[in-house]
């Protein structure tokens, strides 16, 4: 793929060394001019040390060619101008960092896909990680909706059961779907012969986000 990107600072030179370790070309736009040396000097990639808002300057990165354009600057207008420029110039696809919730109906607007405030989702992990210790990992969905990983103890009330009878029983209830099941080097989909048992390690949608009630199903604790 070839794959513009706005911006090398923290969020930015992650991507940058992601990218580059398969098989993309990259651009890498940079205004301040010590960071675009750095880029060049670290990845094998062109860096150009301009302004992406400036719509010559996205047209020398090679747009008309682009598969991606994606802005990583901490100013949501920046990142929402280039995001215009990108579709003017028909990139077929658009990603930006948003730091601004208010803001993300925006980007939406003009088609981008968005990732939220990352600081946001550092600080809402490291909560989570605490009040929800069992949860592993977790996406939010629209809405309170959520999939999360959790590890199921010995004192769930689904432990070393099916998973039709768990359902039978009202334990998982029409908003809650185990989506899949690690247990040990093997994943397994789920089915309604399936037996839940301890210590593997599901992934889980629910409708309602991971309430006390959900965590009583998977570990026998509200919390």
């Amino acid at each position: 793929m070839y794959i513009i990107v706005v911006g090398a600072g923290a969020i930015g030179s992650q991507v940058i060394d992601l990218l580059t370790r398969t098989q993309n070309e990259i651009v890498v736009i940079e205004t301040n001019t010590e960071i675009a040396e750095q880029v060049s000097r670290d990845y094998d990639c062109l860096v150009l040390n301009s302004d992406a808002t400036i719509k010559d300057t996205l047209i020398d990165a090679g747009a008309d060619q682009a598969d991606a354009v994606i802005t990583t600057t901490d100013q949501d207008a920046t990142n929402i101008m280039v995001m215009l420029l990108a579709e003017e110039l028909e990139v077929e696809s658009k990603v930006s960092v948003v730091q601004n919730p208010d803001h993300m109906e925006i980007f939406r607007r003009i088609g981008v896909n968005v990732l939220e405030n990352p600081q946001r989702l550092i600080g809402e992990y490291l909560v989570r990680a605490v009040q929800r210790p069992s949860v592993k990992d977790f996406m939010s969905l629209a809405g309170e909706a959520e999939v999360f990983e959790i590890t199921v103890t010995e004192d769930s009330p689904v432990a070393e059961t099916t998973l039709q009878k768990a359902d039978s029983a009202g334990l998982l209830g029409t908003d809650v779907l185990v989506v899949a099941i690690e247990r040990g080097e093997e994943v397994l989909t789920p089915r309604g012969d399936t037996v839940i048992h301890a210590g593997d390690l599901l992934t889980v949608f629910s409708k309602e986000g991971v309430t006390g009630e959900v965590m009583y199903t998977f570990t026998g604790k509200n919390e």
